[in-house]
């Protein structure tokens, strides 16, 4: 039953959300299912805050950072920290806000959530994690786009391990936002994009 939950809620509704292309794009819908999961967890009793462990978070990051700033001068040097350059009001406005109106609402759901509620179908190891990544990544096809999804598959999976591994959505949120402010530093913004 809770497996068939799964399918119907990251897969199902998700997949509908995509075809219809709601106005108004994926945040205030990330907003109220954050609220929505906040209230579910802390009736379930699930502590969010877990240990303050970064270890092994910046140093990732700051390797997958400079290898994507090489690619991108490689194969889309036109781009390459365009938004930074073109719009910088914009692109302080997305540092500011992007990690608490985007990042926290799909850590909430696609980790603290997913991985609790759905414990006793997939467990709590690498099973658990692919699920995560996969449903994560299934969303992102609201972007249109190859780039968004394989992304967000790898991304999922590193945030879903780091999840389980800390029970921290202060370091997986942390870690998504330093991805996430990259992705729009350096030029693949357009890639995670949906203009409402």
């Amino acid at each position: 039953m809770r497996f068939a939950e799964y399918l119907l809620l990251f897969f199902g509704l998700v997949g509908i959300y995509i075809a219809v292309d709601v106005p108004g794009g994926p945040i205030p819908v990330l907003l109220v299912a954050g609220a929505l999961i906040v209230v579910y967890l802390r009736r379930q009793k699930v502590g969010l805050a877990g240990p303050r462990d970064f270890r092994g978070v910046v140093g990732l990051w700051a390797v997958v950072s400079v290898l994507t700033v090489a690619a991108m001068a490689l194969f889309d040097r036109d781009n390459l920290f365009v938004l930074p350059r073109e719009n910088p009001g914009l692109w302080l406005l997305i540092i500011v806000f992007y990690p608490l109106v985007s990042v926290y609402p799909q850590e909430l759901l696609y980790r603290a959530f997913l991985l609790h509620r759905y414990r006793d179908v997939f467990g709590s190891g690498k099973r658990a994690a692919a699920a995560s990544a996969v449903a994560f990544g299934f969303a992102h096809l609201l972007f249109g786009n190859v780039i968004a999804v394989v992304a967000t598959v790898i991304g999922g999976w590193l945030f879903a391990r780091r999840y389980q591994k800390t029970g921290s959505l202060l370091v997986v949120s942390v870690e998504h936002a330093l991805y996430g402010i990259t992705i729009f530093t350096v030029g693949l913004g357009q890639y995670f994009y949906h203009g409402a």
